[in-house]
């Protein structure tokens, strides 16, 4: 296996895109989901950038790439169709020890973005290591219909279990069974079929008083 899959905290890190067109538009659009402090160096940009420059979500910087841009960045996505500037980003990013991504040119990456799957905090991520991206985009359409939105909304309730019961000092070893048991129960249908009242239900039996599906859900 060629690459270390990971998922990657840049909360609140510098990070950079080359290119303002419509790829460079999607990955502005997926590191801020993921919170990133974003800088865009192109000489044009597309309309949702600029309106996100506007708007101060991220910095654009309106000119050609040098160098000196990868200074203080955690990482940069390089996504133009200009193959010698892809490949200068990809040697001076190497010269820094970045993390690197070129669109669509992965033997140029010291990384590659897998496609995604989102459910709230639940990410499934799909990677045919570069070689078919247009079977990884199937197969994320295959995992949509298969996972929907009841997938989320689980992972919530059961983090915020998690959290109430590290509160009351209870050893993670010990939570083992108690999630075991709650996934036997098979949640998701009933999150899926708004069946609160059987949710509760399941809480109660395994988790005693203080539970409630409404409850852990905002929290």
């Amino acid at each position: 296996m060629r690459y270390y899959p990971v998922n990657l905290d840049i909360k609140d890190r510098k990070c950079l895109v080359i290119g303002g067109g419509d790829v460079g538009t999607r990955k502005v659009m997926t590191l801020l989901e993921c919170t990133a402090s974003v800088t865009v160096v192109s000489p044009a940009a597309s309309e949702k950038l600029l309106k996100l420059a506007g708007l101060d979500i991220i910095s654009l910087i309106k000119r050609s790439y040098i160098e000196s841009d990868l200074v203080g960045m955690f990482l940069v996505i390089c996504a133009t169709d200009d193959e010698k500037l892809n490949w200068k980003v990809s040697k001076d990013a190497e010269k820094l020890n970045m993390l690197c991504n070129i669109a669509d040119r992965p033997e140029a990456c010291n990384f590659i973005l897998p496609s995604v799957v989102k459910r709230g905090d639940l990410v499934i991520s799909i990677s045919t290591s570069g070689k078919s991206p247009a079977y990884a985009k199937k197969l994320r359409k295959d995992l949509e219909k298969q996972y929907g939105e009841e997938y989320g909304i689980l992972i919530n309730m059961m983090g915020a279990i998690r959290r109430k019961l590290l509160n009351q000092h209870h050893e993670p070893e010990a939570h083992k069974h108690i999630f075991e048991d709650l996934i036997e129960k098979n949640l998701v249908k009933m999150i899926r079929d708004n069946e609160t009242d059987k949710i509760n239900s399941v809480l109660f039996n395994i988790l005693g008083e203080g539970y409630s599906f409404d409850d852990l859900i905002r929290e």
